[in-house]
């Protein structure tokens, strides 16, 4: 048998290339501009006087598009009586076929603090289902902002996981349903095991005989709400 050599100079070619590849060190120093679009609903008491609470309420994947009056449902404020000082209420809406944008989120939050009379020590964050993730994404990277945290049948993630620390000075209250088949309580079990180690005084609540609608249990529960409003961050 004769071995034929004639493609044998381009296949020493080949395998010597990695040999002299040069290793390059730099750094991308860019200013990316973004334009950001998000519609909200704001419920803002009138006549009072000072600086108002704020409830910033993320829906879930069934409430994104463009009906802004879908925000309002499953939410709190189907159970706005049930609040006993005036509060403002923030219910952004998520685009159609879209996760929640966390960081035009912040930037929502913001402005409506410099446009309405917000009191910085006492913004609250909670959100269902999808809402719920988004909850955690943003109290993740924007823990200094909110007072409390109540993510409800919150899917969870790999991230979260590894940025624990980043709860550890959040006061939370996680609720979720027991018999939940669409984000299964595992979701909440498994941050909590993680959360309690760095924030024991974070609370989990699971409602045993709830399916994926745990937020009405949540919502309708006027000790909620009492609780929330007695957190303030700490100055």
């Amino acid at each position: 048998m004769k071995l034929k050599l004639k493609h044998l100079p381009l296949l020493l070619l080949t395998f010597s290339l990695p040999m002299n590849a040069q290793e390059i060190k730099g750094e991308l120093n860019k200013e990316i501009k973004r334009t950001e679009k998000i519609s909200y609903i704001l419920d803002y008491p009138q006549k009072v006087k000072g600086n108002v609470p704020l409830i910033v309420f993320l829906h879930g994947s069934g409430e994104r598009g463009n009906n802004l009056e879908a925000v309002k449902v499953h939410s709190p404020f189907t159970y706005k009586n049930l609040i006993k000082e005036p509060v403002a209420i923030l219910a952004p809406q998520c685009p159609a076929d879209s996760w929640w944008d966390t960081v035009t989120l912040y930037h929502l939050i913001k402005e409506i603090q410099k446009k309405y009379k917000i009191d910085a020590s006492r913004i609250y964050l909670t959100g269902l289902s999808l809402g719920g993730w988004g909850t955690l994404k943003l109290a993740m990277e924007h823990p200094e902002l909110f007072a409390a945290v109540v993510p409800v049948c919150a899917p969870t993630d790999m991230i979260m996981y590894a940025n624990i620390n980043q709860y550890k000075n959040l006061n939370m209250k996680i609720f979720h349903g027991g018999m939940d088949d669409v984000v299964l309580p595992e979701n909440a079990l498994n941050f909590y095991q993680r959360l309690h180690p760095v924030n024991p005084s974070a609370e989990l609540v699971i409602f045993p005989n709830n399916n994926h609608n745990s937020w009405d249990s949540t919502y309708s529960d006027p000790k909620l709400y009492e609780w929330m409003l007695k957190q303030r961050l700490k100055q």
